[in-house]
């Protein structure tokens, strides 16, 4: 899968504290404060047999889904998995090519810029249709346009990325052009990253809940076959896909909320990778690590392009104050979490961007773990045990709150239950809440939430509006932690009118800066992706942004499953 599955630059939730998904390009960080312009990768295990033959069609690739979705309707939702699976079903305009992450042709095999930069014409193939035979044109690309900001469809996390859009033409059946009031320098990736969906199937019906939220529609190379609910969600190949068809028939997606259980299957041959949401850094580090496992599946490392943190809901006046949040941050001891827990496959992050793209601001160093510095901010603040009960309190209240996350990793406990001794030594009581990540999402969404454990998936090309805009700081926008900064918002304004990068990364610098002074996140860690796939799969690569499962393939004689 091309980098398109991070929607060419769209902020995608990731589950708390997990990673990206093996279907493709990844969307969260990780660790290495490396130099360059992409991840550090590795590969363990070695290459495996020779293979000489060329790429042949057949076989199934089986992984593993750690968090099952609540939707896979390609605006509303949010999170990872539905938008790496969506991605094998939904085509857009343009692409990403994989090394040089420069936008190349899809379903528009031209297009043109005005001088200005305000009106953008895309020439549309003329072969490309629907999996149901109906051809996609023009009119198709204005629905989804139209569809996307119709202010009814739950979308403000992506619809902040066209705001300066005023409209969509259809000129002809495969021309469509694009007007704009106001230039921004990510119009083309986020009008080429536009999923197109057609017309006949959502043009009628609730589309917030439209029937096809459970069998999502598109020109892709693979068709939703089955979601059974609990268990698994199974793709097959696009027979009269437009393109050139992936080698791999059918996939299937096991719902495995445990990691030791996903490992099991794995290691007795019942998954063909492991996605890195799932591989815990203990299992990489023991268990992957046997003789046995070594000698049937290739190993990958490469960072990871996003984040993870806790968010402290401002919207509380427990954590309206910087010096509380500064302290809670300064209250969690990172260093011992990243060495101990996560076998120093990770660092600890300090803001938004990727840490190996350069608008990563790295002259800033992390909060250190002190909890006497954090005690006096939090004395300075106010919060004080003032009757002896050995809990802080201010004007009566007493320090107390929930930190919700999603249960499907054992460091998501172990990095609560870390922070809850250490937070009940300095007088504050904080209780462990762990949901299912439908459940999770849907309280950050209704706001719902004291603090969050979670993670964002960042592409190419930030933009952080969509995550740090005080716009955005509203239901079901992704600005949960109601960060609210005047500064902060004219450089996310101004950012976007800029299209020389060097300037962008100078004032998203500063940004940073902001950002770790108003800790809005007690930001964590980026990790590294952990990666194993059998070794009958050929061609696994690690690209800048991940891997592409889409590739892959396996010799005739190699072949597990047989028939589609």
């Amino acid at each position: 899968m091309r980098i398109s599955v991070m929607r060419l630059g769209i902020v995608v939730a990731v589950v708390a504290l997990g990673l990206a998904g093996c279907g493709g390009p990844g969307t969260e960080p990780e660790p290495g404060q490396g130099e360059g312009g992409g991840p550090s990768a590795g590969t363990l295990g070695g290459p495996g047999p020779a293979v000489s033959s060329e790429p042949v069609d057949g076989d199934w690739l089986v992984g593993d889904l750690p968090a099952e979705m609540e939707s896979l309707n390609p605006f509303t939702s949010t999170d990872l998995y539905s938008s790496s699976i969506n991605g094998l079903i939904i085509e857009r305009l343009l692409d990403r090519d994989n090394e040089t992450l420069e936008l190349e042709p899809k379903i528009a095999e031209s297009w043109t810029i005005s001088e200005d930069k305000l009106t953008y014409t895309f020439t549309m193939r003329r072969d490309v249709t629907f999996s149901d035979g109906a051809p996609l044109t023009a009119h198709d690309v204005k629905f989804s346009f139209d569809k996307l900001m119709d202010p009814t469809t739950d979308a403000p996390h992506a619809r902040n990325y066209y705001q300066d859009v005023t409209s969509c033409e259809a000129v002809d059946d495969y021309t469509v052009r694009f007007t704009c009031n106001q230039p921004y320098f990510k119009h083309l990736t986020m009008l080429g990253g536009l999923e197109i969906i057609p017309e006949h199937i959502y043009g009628t019906g609730d589309f917030n809940n439209h029937p096809n939220n459970r069998n999502p529609i598109g020109s892709g190379p693979y068709i939703l076959e089955r979601w059974d609910t609990g268990k698994q969600v199974v793709l097959v190949r696009n027979e009269n896909y437009w393109g050139e068809k992936p080698h791999v028939l059918r996939r299937v997606y096991k719902v495995i909320t445990n990691a030791d259980a996903a490992f099991q299957e794995l290691a007795r041959h019942g998954l063909d990778v492991m996605d890195p949401l799932s591989m815990t850094e203990e299992l990489w580090t023991t268990r992957a690590t046997a003789a046995s496992f070594e000698a049937e599946f290739n190993k990958f490392t490469y960072t990871y392009p996003g984040y993870r943190y806790i968010g402290w809901n401002m919207r509380r006046p427990k954590f309206a104050d910087k010096r509380v949040r500064r302290a809670l941050t300064m209250l969690l001891d990172r260093e011992t979490i990243r060495r101990e827990l996560m076998y120093g496959l990770a660092a600890i992050t300090t803001g938004c961007f990727f840490v190996d793209e350069p608008e990563y601001n790295r002259d800033i160093i992390p909060w250190p773990f002190d909890p006497e510095g954090a005690a006096a901010l939090l004395d300075e603040a106010g919060w004080t045990d003032t009757d002896g009960d050995g809990l802080r309190d201010k004007g009566g209240e007493p320090f107390r709150f929930e930190l919700q996350f999603t249960a499907s990793l054992p460091i998501h406990q172990q990095t609560a239950t870390v922070f809850q001794e250490e937070l009940a030594a300095a007088g504050i009581e904080m209780s462990i809440r762990e949901l299912e990540w439908a459940s999770l999402l849907q309280n950050v969404q209704e706001l719902e939430f004291d603090a969050i454990m979670m993670g964002w998936s960042v592409g190419p090309d930030p933009d952080p509006y969509q995550v740090w805009h005080s716009s955005q700081a509203v239901k079901r926008g992704s600005n949960h932690v109601g960060f609210v900064n005047a500064e902060a918002d004219e450089i996310l304004e101004k950012a976007r009118l800029e299209f020389d990068r060097d300037a962008r990364i100078r004032m998203y610098h500063r940004f940073h800066e902001i950002l770790h002074e108003e800790q809005p996140y007690t930001f964590l860690f980026c990790r590294k992706a952990l990666v194993a796939v059998d070794k009958r799969f050929q061609n696994t690569k690690v690209y800048p942004y991940g891997m592409d499962s889409l590739e892959w393939w396996v010799p005739a004689a190699q072949q597990r499953y047989t028939g589609e």
